[in-house]
C-alpha cells in the first residue's frame, strides 16, 4: 500500500464510519475504483481502531463512568441499578452477537461478503429499511429506557454490519428507531456498543498480521487520519440528528448502490 492510498482511505474511513453509509463498503469501493484493489478486511479492521479512538475521546467521561461504576457494582450490589453500571452490562450483552457471528463467519467476511454485488445490494436494501424505521419509529425512549432485550436487538443489528454495505451505525440506529428510541439515543448507544467489538476485531487483526501481510507505515497513517476525521464527524452527526432525519443518507446509499450495480454489470468494475 502506498502513502497516497493510505491518506485517501484514512479520510474515507474517518468520514464514513459513523455515518449510516458503511465505511467498509466505501473502503472496498474506493480501492476498486482507483485501481488499488480490495484493501482487505484486515486493513479495514485496523483503521477502525482509529475511529474507535475518536469515540473513546469524545465519550471519555461517559465511558469512564460506565467502566468504574460497572467494576464497583461487581462488589457492591447497591450499585447494580445505577444507570452507568447497567450500561456496562448492556454493552457486554449487546456485543455477544457480533463476537459469535464474527468468529463463525470469519472466512466469509474476508472473502464472499466483499463481493461488490453483495455490497451494492446491501447498500440499497438496508437504506430502505433505515428509511422505513425512521418514518415509523417514535421518539418515546431515551438511553435510560434501554433494556436487556433491546440491547440484544441492537447487538443483532450491529452483527449485520459484518456484511460491507449494511453499516454498523446504520444497522444499530435502524434497530433503535424501530424500538422507539430517539435518533440521538440510538446513535449514542450505537457508538458505545461498537467500542468493544471494533477494538477487539482491530487488535485481533493486528496480532494476526504481525508476521506480515500489512504495510504498517501506511496503515498506521490511515488509522491516525481516521481518528482525527472521525472525531469531527461524531461531533457534526450528533448535532445534525437533533434536528435532521436520515433521508439524505438513504438517498445517497440508494444512488451509490445502483451506480455500483451498473458499473459491475457493465464490466467496468470486477465484483470479486
Amino acid at each position: 500500500m502506498g502513502w497516497v492510498e493510505a491518506v485517501v482511505l484514512g479520510l474515507v474511513q474517518g468520514l464514513t464510519e459513523f455515518l449510516p453509509i458503511s465505511s467498509s463498503a466505501h473502503l472496498r469501493i474506493f480501492g476498486e475504483v482507483f485501481g488499488w484493489g480490495d484493501p482487505g478486511a484486515a486493513f479495514t479492521a485496523i483503521t477502525q481502531i482509529g475511529t474507535e479512538t475518536a469515540v473513546l475521546i469524545y465519550y471519555r467521561k461517559k465511558i469512564g463512568r460506565v467502566i468504574t461504576t460497572w467494576l464497583r457494582s461487581l462488589r457492591d450490589r447497591g450499585l447494580r441499578s445505577d444507570p452507568d453500571a447497567r450500561m456496562g452490562w448492556l454493552i457486554i450483552i449487546g456485543s455477544i452477537p457480533i463476537v459469535v457471528l464474527g468468529l463463525l463467519l470469519q472466512d466469509r467476511i474476508e472473502s464472499t461478503f466483499r463481493d461488490l454485488r453483495i455490497v451494492a445490494i446491501a447498500l440499497v436494501v438496508f437504506s430502505l429499511i433505515l428509511f422505513w424505521a425512521d418514518r415509523v419509529g417514535s421518539t418515546q425512549r431515551e438511553l435510560p429506557d434501554l433494556t436487556v432485550r433491546h440491547g440484544l436487538y441492537f447487538g443483532l443489528a450491529q452483527a449485520m454490519a459484518l456484511i460491507p454495505g449494511v453499516s454498523r451505525s446504520g444497522g444499530t440506529i435502524t434497530a433503535g428507531r424501530f424500538l422507539g428510541y430517539s435518533r440521538s439515543a440510538a446513535a449514542d448507544y450505537s457508538f458505545l456498543l461498537a467500542v468493544p467489538a471494533v477494538l477487539g476485531s482491530g487488535f485481533f487483526q493486528v496480532y494476526e498480521s504481525l508476521d506480515g501481510g500489512v504495510d504498517w507505515g501506511p496503515t498506521l497513517l490511515a488509522t491516525a487520519i481516521a481518528a482525527v476525521v472521525g472525531f469531527a464527524v461524531i461531533s457534526w452527526l450528533l448535532r445534525y440528528l437533533s434536528r435532521g432525519s436520515f433521508t439524505p443518507f438513504v438517498v445517497y446509499r440508494v444512488v451509490l448502490g445502483l451506480l455500483l450495480l451498473a458499473l459491475v454489470g457493465a464490466g467496468v468494475l470486477d465484483p470479486t
